[in-house]
């Protein structure tokens, strides 16, 4: 089984800083690639930040210059630190990994994982 689970969420007010935190956890052989993603009321979920193997990352547009992903490879985890912050960016933030796992022959293909979200609050 793999878990995957976010913290660091809460409410901070406009021009301030989160950083959340992304642990995986379980039958783990590599993480290719964690993202983060984020889902407003009404609104669909959308990428905020993509951090792959080879430590490039990818960022959204509306976040460019204010957020940055990282990566602890060793422990299995990945980091938003948020500065900054705007109303806008009011949301449930998701934890994704992009990893293979163990098998009885070897190791399995790569596919998605989820964390539970962790709610993020901006007040004007």
């Amino acid at each position: 089984q793999v878990q995957l689970v976010e913290s660091g969420g809460g409410l901070v007010q406009a021009g301030g800083s989160l950083r959340l935190s992304c642990s995986a956890s379980g039958n783990i052989f590599t993480i290719n690639a964690m993202a983060w993603y984020r889902q407003a009321p009404g609104i669909q979920r959308e990428l905020v930040a993509v951090i792959r193997s080879g430590i490039s990352t990818t960022y959204a547009d509306f976040v460019k210059g204010r957020f940055t992903i990282s990566r602890d490879i060793a422990q299995n985890t990945a980091y938003l630190q948020m500065n900054s912050l705007k109303p806008e960016d009011t949301a449930v933030y998701y934890c994704q990994a992009n990893l293979s796992q163990r098998t009885a022959s070897g190791v399995s293909p790569r596919r998605n994982y989820w964390g539970q979200g962790t709610q993020v609050t901006v007040a004007a």
